[in-house]
């Protein structure tokens, strides 16, 4: 607790102390700051170093890790045929490897992967304002878009560092318990492992990028508040809105502009007759929302008041 009642985060107030290190502040004859560098304020390796810190980073990482587990204690529990051949992908995740890593996948991608990249996204720069350290940031002087810019390299990072962990963690599990089978999709086509790991590659890669709009807007929300959770719960109920819209049928062509419309496209991957039309206007659609929402939100930054 500080003497002025305000909470400060003890990493970023090491941030800072390190930062201001490697700025030595004198004076030049023109009464510029001598070797000053903007490049190399707010380094990648410090923020990333000091969001690895970060307890909710090591739970949400550590979660990532622990889900797979939880799916084969509830597989175990209940009862499941590993030589199961038709169904749909619960029915069907025992039966691979590779079916496993398609369920952990398709069971985390409506809530819980776009609150992760929420998560990261949208408490990038509202954490810094509730802290009251973003002003002092500024003040050292990192220039906004190198803030901006770092802090959301560093956000993109983790966030695809816990995309990934979450299917090569799966596939590990999966093998120990199922067994590297064909993977097996709900129409009765099979993929030979070989190719169900490349099929696990690119749809992983889809969904990555897929998940591109909700960190544009989750940090468009980060630079105009300065309450982290509001940023983050901002990000995961237009996420939740947007699934509940494109159920509804009435709405018929006008659910293909949702960001969500498309999240489950990579499911095509799983056939042997792939529509590629549908996972490319995923991509299109991601890319679109996902740059002008980050445009959105360098635009807000620049602009903003800075008073925290």
């Amino acid at each position: 607790m500080a003497d002025n009642g305000v909470h400060t985060d003890p990493a970023a107030l090491d941030e800072l102390t390190e930062l201001a290190s490697r700025e030595q502040v004198r004076s030049g004859p023109d009464g510029a700051v001598a070797g000053y560098r903007a490049g190399r304020t707010l380094r990648l390796g410090v923020e990333l170093r000091r969001q690895l810190r970060r307890r909710r980073t090591q739970l949400v990482l550590g979660f990532v890790v622990l889900l797979p587990f939880i799916l084969v204690v509830a597989f175990q529990i209940g009862q499941s045929s590993p030589n199961r051949r038709s169904g749909g992908f619960v029915d069907l995740a025992t039966a691979s490897a590779p079916n496993f890593v398609v369920l952990a996948l398709f069971v985390a991608g409506s809530f819980l992967l776009p609150t992760i990249v929420a998560l990261f996204f949208g408490d990038t720069i509202a954490s810094e304002a509730s802290w009251s350290s973003l002003k002092y940031l500024l003040a050292i002087p990192v220039p906004r878009h190198r803030v901006l810019r770092q802090k959301a390299v560093a956000s993109g990072l983790l966030s695809v560092l816990a995309l990934v962990l979450l299917p090569l963690v799966s596939l590990a599990v999966g093998l120990i318990w199922y067994g590297a089978g064909d993977a097996i999709s709900p129409t009765g086509d099979a993929i030979p492992f070989g190719r169900s790991l490349l099929v696990i590659v690119v749809a992983t890669v889809y969904i990555v990028i897929q998940l591109a709009w909700v960190a544009g807007l989750s940090l468009l929300l980060s630079v105009s508040t300065d309450a982290p959770l509001g940023a983050v719960g901002g990000a995961v109920l237009a996420a939740i809105l947007s699934q509940i819209l494109d159920q509804i049928t009435a709405l018929g062509s006008l659910r293909n502009y949702l960001p969500t419309h498309y999240s489950y496209a990579w499911l095509d991957l799983i056939a042997t007759d792939i529509d590629w039309g549908t996972i490319a206007a995923g991509v299109l659609s991601a890319v679109v929302y996902g740059t002008v929402l980050t445009l959105l939100a360098a635009r807000r930054f620049a602009t903003k008041d800075i008073t925290s």
